[in-house]
């Protein structure tokens, strides 16, 4: 499987997060879903707490926090 380093990230609304990867490929991520299926995102539902979101380091994956990431 063949991963692809994260370029940049975009909050939209409704929890959607638009990930941009460095060979130009973008996608849409409906993070809804996991606040009833993850305890651990739960957290996300504050606008706050879901905007904190960052690119890990090396481009592998994002995060908010210690506990939550994708």
């Amino acid at each position: 499987m063949e991963f692809r380093i994260i370029k940049n990230i975009k909050i939209l609304e409704n929890y959607i997060i638009e990930v941009i990867f460095e060979d130009e490929i973008k996608k849409l991520y409906d993070l809804k879903p996991l606040f009833d299926r993850f305890n651990e995102f739960k957290v996300l539902k504050n606008k706050e707490e879901f905007n904190k979101v960052k690119i890990d380091k090396g481009g592998y994956g994002i995060s908010w926090n210690e506990k939550v990431d994708l």
